[in-house]
């Protein structure tokens, strides 16, 4: 199984193309850091393989079949960390893995061992009966890359998780993103930090909209 970004082109509405002619091969058990400044396209990337954002032209492809939309996505166990974490306010860090598991067809004894565990893993197990509108905005991110670990998909894509986490928990998260790989998974990883780019297999480098370091080794993976 190998996610094939191919001469991706996104634009929104008559604007400039957010991406253009964007192309990329990800093997398994591989990490892809996606770099750039703000604005070079790093989040449409993502969003584009997370199905959230459609094609102008090229394609994003898992295993040769085309990802047309994020019902799709979801269906070809793709897992979307967003920068933004995406969690409910009203519900507790474990309600909001919890959840995540149920829809994904977990029976509710599972999903809740697994929520337990994947908290835990993010040193959040005190934090777990707090309303996520009462944790930090570092525990905020923590909690939905617990989220996004325990739904182990076949491609984790994660936007920006390290940006609110200090030295040891970025480490923390950085350790479970090879785990991720290690066990199979494609994972693509956006980051300003070149320290976390640094630990990845391959680096994509993005300048408004262009990608201008292209690892190209994946191409033989």
């Amino acid at each position: 199984m190998t996610l094939v970004v191919e001469s991706l082109t996104v634009a929104y509405g008559k604007n400039r193309p957010a991406l253009q002619g964007v192309s990329v091969n990800v093997a398994p058990g591989k990490i892809l850091a996606v770099t750039g400044a703000s604005g070079a396209g790093k989040t449409t990337l993502l969003s584009a393989i997370a199905g959230l954002v459609p094609a102008a032209a090229g394609s994003v492809t898992l295993n040769g079949v085309t990802l047309r939309d994020r019902e799709h996505a979801v269906d070809q166990r793709v897992v979307l960390m967003p920068q933004n974490n995406g969690l409910a306010p009203i519900l507790t860090a474990f309600e909001n893995v919890q959840v995540a598991l149920l829809a994904s067809g977990l029976p509710n004894g599972e999903a809740r061992r697994i929520s337990d565990v994947a908290l835990k893993a993010l040193g959040l197990e005190g934090q777990a009966d707090q309303l996520v509108e009462e944790l930090s905005g570092g525990q905020q991110q923590r909690t939905a890359i617990a989220r996004g670990l325990a739904l182990r998909g076949a491609v984790v894509v994660a936007d920006e998780v390290t940006s609110e986490l200090d030295a040891g928990n970025r480490q923390t998260v950085l350790r479970l993103l090879r785990s991720e790989a290690d066990r199979g998974a494609i994972v693509v990883f956006a980051t300003h930090d070149p320290q976390a780019a640094a630990f990845c297999d391959a680096e994509l480098h993005l300048i408004d909209g262009f990608a201008v370091a292209r690892p190209a080794d994946y191409l033989r993976v």
